[in-house]
Order: structure tokens, then sequence, then C-alpha cells
């Protein structure tokens, strides 16, 4: 057996963690690990981080994918806002500090504040478990997935660099939101954690952040410019503040 005939895509790789990998390509690809120690050790840190996303996850994993999640919605009419809804008010988030942001005492609708937030929260706990496909448009196409996910949902959608909070942009996908299309883009630290950055349209204007959390999830959401905002990750609030404020600053800086 050479090394060509045993040279192996990282797809088969991901197959061989998964156990979907076909048994006649096992051998091949074990071959292959004990020739290249890096790919090995990669592998093992694959699969370490798969084993920790279903511990935490396996919970919800096999619940079915939540109405409001399904992509027919898409296509749907919009869904109408509660009747009486204050006008958007203006509320300057201000950089600095530990928490970062000054806002008025005006809050967000609670319908608004509800649907995002629940909306965002459905879809981190579904795709944050997945090991191979967690999205469409891989990080590495982060050009082409900006170009695209701006197009379908109609608004700028930037995907903002997180590396400065340890965090690797995962890719992302298109998703229905509450009254359309909306954008969710993930991201990734060494040690496995994950993030997700959840847009879409909002008839709101700016509003302050609000908190909400789900079982050992939490979310921030806020407003701004007519797109709506919901960065999701683990229960640590001071960490998810952090990559909050990052994500705020980049889109303050980038336009939206």
């Amino acid at each position: 057996m050479n090394d060509q005939r045993i040279s192996v895509t990282e797809d088969e790789l991901h197959a061989y963690i998964d156990g979907e990998l076909p048994a006649e390509r096992r051998a091949d690809v074990e071959a292959w690990l004990a020739a290249h120690p890096e790919d090995a050790e990669r592998v093992q840190s694959w699969r370490a981080m798969a084993e920790m996303l279903h511990a935490r996850y396996d919970s919800v994993a096999q619940e079915p994918v939540p109405v409001r999640l399904e992509l027919e919605r898409l296509e749907r009419r919009p869904r109408q806002w509660f009747f009486g809804v204050a006008a958007a008010v203006l509320v300057a988030f201000v950089a600095g500090g530990t928490a970062g942001w000054v806002a008025h005492d005006v809050k967000a609708a609670p319908s608004t504040f509800q649907s995002f937030t629940e909306d965002a929260l459905d879809a981190h706990r579904l795709y944050v478990v997945e090991v191979r496909h967690p999205v469409e448009v891989p990080g590495n196409e982060r050009d082409h997935l900006q170009a695209w996910l701006t197009k379908r949902c109609g608004w700028t959608v930037f995907a903002p660099n997180l590396e400065a909070s340890g965090l690797k942009l995962v890719g992302g996908r298109l998703l229905p939101g509450p009254s359309g299309p909306a954008s969710f883009l993930m991201y990734e630290g060494p040690s496995g954690e994950r993030f997700t950055i959840y847009t879409a349209k909002t008839e709101s204007g700016a509003t302050q952040m609000r908190y909400a959390k789900e079982d050992k999830d939490g979310s921030l959401f806020w407003a701004d410019r007519g797109v709506g905002y919901v960065v999701t990750g683990g229960a640590d609030r001071d960490r998810l503040t952090q990559v909050a404020q990052s994500v705020y600053d980049q889109a303050e800086k980038n336009g939206g």
C-alpha cells in the first residue's frame, strides 16, 4: 500500500470520527493517521470536541426543529407585530468601562425581544451540536458568505473578526427570522466553545441590550438601524458580554 493510494481528505477524517466512513476506506484512513501524526492529533481534538458537544447537547439534539425555524417560513407572510408598539427611540451605546454600554431607560417591545431571543436560542442549540455540518458556507469563504447573506437578507451582513476574543469564524447559514430572512454566524474557540450571531430585520430602532438565558445558554439582544442582533453563547455572562461588545463595536464601525 503506497502513500498515494491511502491519501485522504479532511471530509473523510470527519466521516471517520462520525462513524460514517465506508468500510473499505477505514483501513486506509487508519494507516494514513499512523503515518501522519499531525492529522492524528487533529482527529483526536475533533473527537474530543464532538464528545463535549454531545455531552452538552444530546438532550436537545433529537428534538424536532421548532416551527419558527422551518425554512418554509421564509416564503410566508411576515409576522405582524402587536399593535400599539411605541415609536422607535434611539439609544446610544457607548463603549467603555466594564460593560461598555450606557443606555436610556427604554426597553425593546417584549414581542421583538422574545421573538428574536427565542429564535436565536433555538438556532444556537440546534446547530452548535453539529460537528461536520454546522453551517452552509464555511468560514474560509468569508467574502462569499457576507455577500450571499447580504443579498438574501436585504441589509449589510458583516462577519466580525473575533480573534481577539479567541474565536474563529466557522461559517454561516440562512434562517427564517421573525419577519423574513435571518443571518446566522457561528464562531468557535480552541476549547470547542461556540458562539453564534443571529441577525434579522426589526421594526425597532435602537434599543438597549437585554439578556436572556435558557438552560446553559445565554443571549444578549439589541437592535440598531432596523436590524436586531442576538449573540448567544454559554452561561458565562461576562464572557458573553465581552464577545457581544466586540460584535457591536465592529458593526458600528462597518455601518451595520
